[in-house]
């Protein structure tokens, strides 16, 4: 096994649900398309823009049901984007470090917008909108 950092990114509204539902989506995808098992993580960074401030992405994951692994033990943390002129607005962005096969295909994860922001990493298979 090695450690790796697996990345990815989603849009959402400024709403406790649309954060949650695309939080909980992303890192869904992120782990099911990595067969992450919850003991493998070692942790879970999120960056969020300055206009989605209703809900932090790390409390919208442990509170947003199924995301296909138990994440109570997993530590994870946020913190907000810096303001880069041009970038895009409402954003989540999140790393998860953990520990894969070593050898693995990593499958980065962009959904509901996030596309824009790492178009090299868009399977045609993961393209959903908000």
């Amino acid at each position: 096994m090695r450690l790796y950092g697996i990345r990815g990114a989603t849009g959402a509204q400024n709403t406790k649900e649309s954060i949650t539902k695309n939080v909980v989506q992303m890192c869904s995808l992120i782990f099911s398309e990595n067969k992450i098992a919850a003991e493998n993580i070692v942790s879970v960074q999120f960056t969020i823009t300055s206009d989605l401030d209703q809900m932090n992405p790390a409390s919208a994951l442990r509170r947003g049901g199924d995301c296909g692994i138990d994440v109570s033990s997993i530590p994870l943390f946020c913190s907000q984007e810096p303001h880069i002129q041009g970038s895009p607005e409402k954003m989540i962005r999140i790393l998860v470090t953990a520990y894969l096969d070593d050898g693995v295909t990593v499958n980065h994860v962009y959904i509901n917008g996030g596309e824009k922001l790492r178009p090299d990493f868009v399977k045609e298979t993961s393209k959903v909108n908000l």
